[in-house]
């Protein structure tokens, strides 16, 4: 899980960017970029963002891989964002596979393609 987690934030420098833009313009405030956060478990959880709106904070994930993200990625954001008392989670990617897209749906999970994100950026 470590290594995923640095593995999509390598080549991710200028796309954090924009995804930091897309959600103030969408009217979140980025509380935070890479953040660490110990969670009930005790297991500290790590987010490349923590974003806030509506007094709800949500923890993102962004992934900019040339390939598509599974529902095991999916899951486990979902149970770092609970385990630390986030609402429900953001990833940003390029492509999720169908798992990973119905996993989303019946937990709530916003999934953000790259294409919105940059597309919205013109």
């Amino acid at each position: 899980m470590a290594g995923e987690e640095k593995a999509g934030t390598k080549s991710s420098g200028g796309l954090m960017g924009a995804v930091i833009q897309y959600f103030r313009k969408e009217g979140y405030e980025v509380e935070h970029e890479k953040t660490a956060m110990e969670g009930y478990s005790g297991v500290v959880r790590r987010f490349d963002l923590i974003v806030q709106k509506s007094r709800l904070a949500h923890g993102v994930w962004v992934r900019d891989w040339n390939r598509t993200i599974g529902v095991n990625l999916i899951i486990n954001i979902d149970k770092a964002s609970e385990d630390v008392g986030l609402a429900n989670p953001i990833v940003v990617g390029r492509k999720f596979s169908d798992h990973a897209k119905s996993y989303a749906n019946r937990r709530k999970i916003l999934l953000l393609p790259k294409q919105k994100i940059l597309s919205s950026m013109r």
